[in-house]
């Protein structure tokens, strides 16, 4: 293998690679253009500025022409040109940062050098350039000149903060190699978008394809799914192929392959495998988004026919990327990439011919996509899992409570029964989605008295209300509308909310479910005493989490198991973390400066303890969600299909992953937080609020999951209370004239699963309870 550390995968190619026809100008252009911005000078000699300089032949090799004919083939000349100085420009950055930074391990003088480069991308007219003095400086100066008038404001600062985040992220990179540390997987994924520039190159593609998204579509979940997709597809292959060059030559701690080999203390080739397969559910992630959520969304915000061929294009260019972009992997001499046309299915020259072959590559190049479709969706509902015993769980911090639980208990039972929350519900007439029974074992108080230890008796009441309505709303979807699989009437309800969270004292609509008036409630009651900001925000939070409901039923519907990285990221919002967390901010916007709160440092805090909370409750609630409610909304599930294990390594992987992100939290406050406190220049009033706000997340952790410990929710003898045998489709139910004497309080009626799915998988489904129920997926035991 000429001393590859592993062979390549077999590579998901989706889409064919072609090449733009001005690639020989392009090649003349951009070589004349960096000899002028001294990035090349012969021998690789400093030029005028004393800085790094790459020699002519290092420059020639890597063809950096070639990546852009490849990733944008319909741009026109002038486009190419353009674009592809931007890819010159950023891989000499990257490799000037290793050489000045890197090697040095300078961080502070890395955190002055990228702090001073935003002010050469100005977004308004009367901004200050500051002079340039270096190769980074002059490129960055000629390139916005260059770009910035031909694209509106809205185009502009979103790639000025993708350029500024690909810069000032690199600090990430920076700490992790001076620290020695190697990221988990989550914190590297997530990371890795900003610092690896994907997001930034999908700007690039707006422009050579004049595909500039319409600005009030441009923050969605698809359009950011598309993104970062997009972002995670372009690093994981690039991960792959400079792993090689990154850590043997480098010493680069920040590599996909690397991170996977770390965590799962597994071989290269293993490691490489699980990146490639991850690679290929973002890419099966891209279409699904494309074809199921975009069209949707356009309709939604009803774009005129110019737009919406604008998406389209934007779309068919990030799949032109990701398809030169390999090409490129396959040919750069900056790269590993021998045998890969053997090994992954890469178009090749030679070989056999003839009738059949074409469509036998072809094959072979959908082949990883079309195994992990399969398996998406293998999943059947409704198997008999049994109890999953939990692991022992790392959770440093004690638990508080607060003296004044049991007032809250009394008024939170009080307060659901007037909001109408035990009451039958159209979908639900009999039992409703809730009984008080089940609401007192649910103890809601309890959670908010842990996670709200200080709180006053009044602020309690509030905190546990919310706690109620998120976990009824969250009951109330699934039981509604997902037994109908009503999509649309999903929307319509979900559409409503928004009314019921006035900005500026509006009326509201008369409530017409216990959703509507418990948010009209809280919603008085919380936003009332918030400034207008304030408001906004928190309602952008509460809009994001109801919202989650909605994909969790697209997903059901399609049958889907989720992509692992996309789960993660949106089981932040269907658990109701950005919610919550966003209380705590917004009592203090005048404290703590906003730019401090979407810094890195404090978003990766609020993360990693998002994270612990979400997977804790995924753990204890594995049995309620697979068994007794055929969800597919669980990273126990989730791992089991991406790393086609047993349940039982699943279970583990998961609470591994906990652990790592507990242990980056304990990181992130006694190491990053007080640097981060200096490099802000944070007054002490300002300090005191984020380490509060470090305190109460320790508080958050360490009350849910003594919640979930002590909750009945998650108990066998609760879930066989609540779901009856005949309502899972063994044994036969009672008559009608017998059903209040043989139903337990609250039990899911037949009426209930009678509305359910019918067609492809219900016989299966039907049948699961009455069949060998210990069978799952491959290695499922």
């Amino acid at each position: 293998m000429a001393g590859q550390p592993f062979e390549l995968p077999e590579f998901y190619l989706p889409w064919p690679a072609r090449l733009n026809s001005h690639l020989q100008r392009t090649r003349e252009h951009s070589t004349e253009w960096a000899r002028r911005m001294e990035m090349v000078t012969p021998g690789g000699v400093p030029g005028s500025s004393g800085e790094f300089a790459w020699d002519e032949s290092t420059f020639d090799s890597a063809d950096y022409p070639l990546l852009c004919a490849y990733t944008h083939p319909d741009a026109t000349a002038t486009d190419l040109d353009l674009i592809t100085d931007w890819y010159v420009w950023v891989f000499y950055f990257d490799d000037h940062f290793l050489e000045h930074y890197k090697h040095t391990g300078d961080l502070a003088g890395a955190r002055r050098y990228l702090a001073g480069l935003s002010a050469f991308m100005p977004t308004g007219p009367s901004e200050h350039v500051p002079e340039p003095r270096n190769p980074v400086e002059w490129g960055l100066v000629d390139l916005w000149s260059r770009t910035a008038p031909s694209m509106s404001a809205d185009w502009q600062r979103r790639f000025a903060e993708a350029t500024r985040n690909l810069l000032e992220d690199c600090v990430w990179e920076l700490t992790n190699i001076t620290q020695g540390q190697v990221p988990n997987p989550v914190d590297y994924v997530e990371m890795r978008r900003k610092v690896g520039g994907a997001p930034w190159s999908a700007g690039l593609v707006e422009l050579a394809a004049r595909a500039e998204i319409p600005a009030r579509i441009a923050a969605s979940r698809p359009m950011r799914v598309l993104t970062d997709t997009f972002a995670d597809g372009v690093h994981l292959r690039n991960d792959l192929f400079s792993y090689q060059r990154e850590t043997q030559q480098e010493g680069e701690l920040n590599n996909g392959v690397l991170v996977m080999e770390t965590f799962f203390s597994t071989s290269t080739q293993q490691a490489a495998e699980l990146t490639n397969d991850l690679l290929t559910s973002r890419l099966e992630q891209f279409d699904n988004t494309a074809l199921t959520e975009v069209p949707a969304l356009c309709d939604e915000h009803g774009l005129d026919p110019d737009e919406r061929a604008r998406v389209l294009a934007y779309v068919k260019g990030l799949q032109d990327w990701q398809a030169g972009g390999h090409e490129w992997h396959t040919q750069s001499s900056r790269y590993m990439n021998e045998h890969v046309t053997a090994t992954s299915g890469a178009p090749v020259l030679h070989g056999p011919t003839g009738l059949g072959t074409s469509a036998a590559r072809a094959f072979s190049r959908l082949r990883p996509g079309l195994r992990r479709r399969t398996r998406q969706q293998s999943h059947r509902p409704f198997q008999e899992v049994g109890h999953l015993t939990l692991p022992e769980f790392f959770m440093p911090y004690p638990v508080r409570m607060s003296p004044h639980v049991d007032t809250a208990r009394e008024h939170g039972v009080d307060w659901a029964r007037r909001m109408g929350m035990f009451d039958s519900v159209p979908g639900v007439e009999l039992g409703g989605v809730w009984d008080e029974r089940r609401f007192v074992g649910f103890d809601f108080a309890h959670c908010a008295a842990m996670i709200h230890a200080d709180a006053n008796p009044e602020a309690l009441d509030l905190s546990s209300d919310w706690l109620a309505w998120g976990t009824y709303g969250d009951d109330y979807f699934p039981a509604v509308f997902g037994a109908s699989r009503d999509l649309a009437a999903a929307k319509v309800c979900n559409d409503r909310l928004s009314a019921f969270m006035p900005l500026h004292g509006e009326s509201t609509p008369e409530a017409t479910n216990p959703i509507e008036r418990g948010l009209a409630d809280l919603w008085r009651r919380t936003a009332g005493p918030m400034g207008t900001e304030a408001r906004r925000q928190f309602r952008t939070a509460v809009e994001e989490m109801t919202a989650s409901w909605l994909w969790e039923l697209a997903n059901q519907i399609q049958h889907r198991v989720p992509d692992p990285v996309d789960y993660l990221e949106m089981r932040r919002k269907t658990f109701g973390s950005d919610m919550t967390m966003s209380l705590s901010r917004l009592a203090h916007l005048d404290t703590v400066p906003a730019e401090v709160y979407r810094s890195t440092v404090v978003r990766e805090m609020e993360t990693a303890a998002q994270d612990y909370a979400c997977l804790t409750n995924d753990l204890f609630s594995y049995q309620k969600e697979i068994q007794f409610e055929g969800e597919v909304h669980n990273l126990v599930l989730v791992t089991q299909y991406f790393l086609d294990v047993d349940r039982w390594r699943a279970r583990d992987v998961v609470a591994e992953v906990m652990t790592a992100r507990m242990r980056q939290f304990r990181q992130i406050l006694s190491e990053r937080l007080p640097r981060m406190f200096d490099e802000f220049g944070l007054d002490d009033s300002a300090r005191r609020v984020l380490l509060d706000h470090a305190e109460s997340l320790k508080d958050w952790m360490s009350g849910i999951l003594e919640w979930h410990r002590k909750c009945v929710r998650y108990t066998e003898a609760e879930l066989r209370r609540h779901h009856t045998p005949w309502a899972a489709g063994a044994g036969t139910p009672p008559s009608p004239s017998a059903l209040g004497a043989a139903l337990p309080e609250g039990a899911l009626t037949p009426r209930r699963r009678l509305a359910g799915p019918t067609g492809l998988g219900t016989a299966a489904r039907i049948a699961a309870p009455t069949e060998a129920t210990g069978r799952g997926p491959r290695g499922t035991g």
